[in-house]
């Protein structure tokens, strides 16, 4: 049995087909997430800004499954600049505490530049 997850603090799937967020068998799989606002559009902004676009639009999505960023044990980062890195690890960071998740982070060359 799976039970789907929605919210609209954070970017509706639209058309695509997928769910913010899945509960099946005592876990939640979350959608993965860009810089989209609640409203579905790229936030202009600094690295920064965007990193915590992302990280807001996530706790929204934990927060309508009824958990939060404590109750996370496993994430994958994707990223399209590893300049950016020691930013997104210090935002991210700040949204988690001891004991953190496992973690991997993945380079990807094409992520944004493939979004309609």
């Amino acid at each position: 049995m799976k039970t789907k997850v929605t919210t609209d603090k954070a970017p509706s799937p639209g058309t695509s087909p997928h769910s913010q967020a899945i509960i099946a068998n005592g876990f939640i799989f979350t959608q993965g997430s860009i810089y989209l606002n609640s409203e579905g559009k790229l936030l202009e902004g600094t690295i920064e800004e965007q990193i915590h676009q992302i990280m807001k639009n996530l706790q929204a999505i934990l927060e309508a499954a009824g958990v939060t960023f404590a109750d996370v044990v496993k994430t994958t980062i994707y990223i399209t600049d590893m300049s950016f890195y020691p930013t997104v690890n210090q935002i991210y960071g700040s949204y988690f505490s001891d004991p953190y998740p496992a973690r991997e982070a993945v380079c990807v060359k094409e992520l944004i530049n493939s979004l309609p």
